[in-house]
């Protein structure tokens, strides 16, 4: 039986945590045209929050979220929960090394289903990974508004290798 990873210290992890919150927030510019905030990296437990602005209404007559905006932060959320998820699976690696396996992080499949209108003050992707493979990667993903009203849903693969 092969050996199980060590965890990594407190520390690393908060490092990890940080850096993932970074490259999130910060180095994918796209997820700051779209306002994408980081409210948890815990495994399990990935979301993110968008606060609605004129720039993402996609139909001007109703001021609903661009269906556009939805599709790409369900994406964005299921790609930071493999990040997470492959950072858990190799707890004895340092931040810097986890961070080294994203570099050929790739969305393949992209499935969404719009439920209601994307109409709130704000509203909170979460993602959940359902199955990690050596070379890809599935998820599911929720939108929910600020009234916890579902919006829409996805499912998405991965190349993770």
């Amino acid at each position: 039986m092969p050996q199980a990873t060590p965890p990594r210290s407190a520390k690393e992890q908060a490092r990890l945590d940080a850096a993932l919150t970074e490259v999130f927030e910060k180095l994918i510019t796209f997820n700051q045209v779209l306002g994408l905030k980081v409210l948890s990296v815990t495994p399990g437990d990935v979301r993110g929050r968008i606060d609605m602005r004129p720039e993402l209404v996609g139909h001007y007559t109703y001021g609903r979220l661009h269906g556009g905006v939805i599709s790409s932060v369900l994406d964005a959320m299921a790609g930071l929960a493999l990040m997470v998820a492959i950072g858990h699976r190799h707890g004895g690696e340092d931040t810097q090394q986890v961070m080294h396996r994203f570099a050929r992080m790739g969305t393949i499949d992209l499935r969404v289903d719009f439920l209601r209108q994307g109409l709130g003050r704000h509203f909170i992707a979460t993602a959940e990974v359902t199955r990690l493979g050596g070379r890809v990667g599935s998820t599911q993903m929720r939108l929910v508004n600020d009234e916890g009203l579902l919006i829409a849903t996805g499912s998405a693969a991965y190349v993770v290798s």
